[in-house]
């Protein structure tokens, strides 16, 4: 049964940063995309970014350039560095796991594994 555990949300200022891990057990299968989710309060569950198995990387638009994700393999773990925070950054964080060989999916719908979340709180 795969697993998911996320670490290292918290409260920061406006134009702060955070970097936020996830650690994945299983290995039921060999290949894996690696995604961050975030959900705010009465919102949508949003794909952020994403690390297929061969390592390319999709980020929504609102946060590309300013996050950036990758992964340790051989650690099972995916990370998610946060830099110039902004308000609108602020919601519950998680992190995904999902059996496939070069793609991601969009829809948290298609993702086999779901951590707990971890809070993202961004203030003025």
């Amino acid at each position: 049964r795969e697993q998911v555990v996320e670490s290292g949300g918290g409260s920061v200022q406006v134009g702060g940063s955070l970097r936020l891990s996830c650690v994945r057990s299983g290995d039921t299968f060999s290949y894996y995309c690696m995604a961050w989710f975030r959900q705010a309060p009465g919102e949508e569950r949003e794909r952020v970014a994403s690390i297929d198995s061969a390592g390319t990387t999709t980020y929504a638009p609102s946060v590309k350039d300013r996050f950036t994700i990758s992964r340790d393999i051989a650690k099972n773990s995916a990370y998610l560095q946060m830099n110039s925070l902004k308000p609108d950054d602020t919601a519950m964080y998680y992190c995904a796991a999902e059996p496939a060989v070069n793609y991601c999916p969009q829809t948290p719908r298609d993702y086999i594994a779901w951590g707990r979340g971890t809070q993202v709180t961004v203030s003025s």
